[in-house]
């Protein structure tokens, strides 16, 4: 009896970290599990649709590891920081700018966006960067222009670029005022405090291999970010799958046809639940464009759905405290109206 009650509150406690280290995994395998009792057919396919949306971005998601267990490694991170320093106006634009034209995806760039707020970089820059980079890459310049044509295409980069400046300046002027000074989760790059890599930098050692300690550290952070992101991607890409089979493209159809400013307001609003995808979505905007909707819906229902996207989103509630992550959904939603409104005025002038 006494080991029975001795064991109890420790059986718990177990199952309480399990639950709090392993959430994610747990809700992954539930969601598949549920799927194979009720609709076999469906699990299998979401399963195939994870697994291969994990192979298309591992090459990037690679890079984006390999890139930033390097810079904690060698130390180069701190010549990382010190490119983010300066003129705050001018990282702005910097991060704005890489982020239209990276060929990085919203979940390749995590290790990267934790490491730059981790080394004290300043969010408006990081920002910048962080909303700018789901909208457009090289690959979808090149497929938009296929699909809505060369017009669309440049003006979704602009688009993009434009909502990371818009967002960065926001930020920054709210972080004027002592705001969203730590904007990372506990646990996550160590929060704020990297920025005693920017005071106090190390000199750093590029052939880190020949350091016991830091082909460990290394090793170390290359495995953490691998498992970080491996179970939040495979949640996220589950439930994309979900979203592609569960909600019919006519249901789209019908809330985004038609001209005027409703449309737009109306794409704003839907491209955040609704969107499926940078790739998908194209062909779904230009079969609605051929029926006659807005050129400005189409543009904002591309630039809210995919900055709020659920990788995308996903990505930055598990980087950021919640007051960032509402943040970047109420810039992401501001400026993807904006862009609809400029975008349609362009079109009819």
């Amino acid at each position: 009896m006494t080991d029975t009650n001795v064991s109890a509150p420790g059986l718990l406690s177990t199952l309480r970290h399990l639950w709090r280290d392993q959430r994610i995994w747990l809700i992954s395998a539930a969601i598949l599990a549920a799927l194979a009792v009720f609709d076999p057919g469906q699990a299998r396919d979401s399963a195939v649709f994870a697994g291969s949306a994990l192979l298309h971005t591992g090459p990037y998601l690679i890079a984006s590891i390999a890139i930033a267990a390097w810079a904690g490694a060698t130390g180069a991170d701190n010549l990382i920081a010190k490119a983010f320093t300066g003129a705050p106006l001018l990282m702005i634009a910097f991060g704005a700018l890489a982020g239209g034209i990276s060929p990085f995806c919203s979940c390749g760039v995590i290790p990267l966006i934790a490491a730059l707020l981790a080394m004290g970089v300043p969010l408006s820059a990081v920002m910048a960067f962080w909303l700018a980079s789901p909208i457009m890459d090289p690959s979808m310049f090149v497929l938009t222009t296929g699909v809505l044509g060369l017009e669309f295409a440049v003006a979704k980069t602009i688009a993009a670029i434009g909502l990371g400046l818009f967002g960065g300046l926001v930020v920054h002027l709210l972080s004027r005022s002592g705001a969203l000074a730590d904007p990372l989760r506990d646990g996550v790059g160590n929060g704020g405090c990297g920025g005693v890599k920017v005071r106090a930098p190390k000199p750093v050692v590029w052939r880190f291999w020949q350091d016991p300690a830091r082909s460990t550290r290394f090793g170390k952070t290359a495995l953490t970010t691998t498992l970080f992101l491996a179970k939040w991607l495979t949640l996220a890409f589950l439930l994309e799958s979900l979203m592609l089979a569960w909600i019919p493209t006519e249901t789209v159809t019908a809330a985004l046809g038609g001209t005027g400013l409703l449309p737009i307001i109306t794409a704003t609003l839907v491209g955040i639940p609704a969107y499926l995808n940078g790739y998908a979505a194209l062909p779904l905007v230009g079969g609605l464009l051929e029926q006659g909707m807005a050129p400005g819906a189409g543009m904002a229902f591309l630039v809210a759905g995919g900055v709020t996207s659920i990788p995308a989103a996903m990505a930055v509630w598990a980087l950021a405290k919640p007051q960032v992550f509402a943040l970047y959904i109420a810039l992401s939603v501001t400026g993807a109206f904006a862009a609809g409104l400029l975008f349609q005025a362009w079109s009819m002038a």
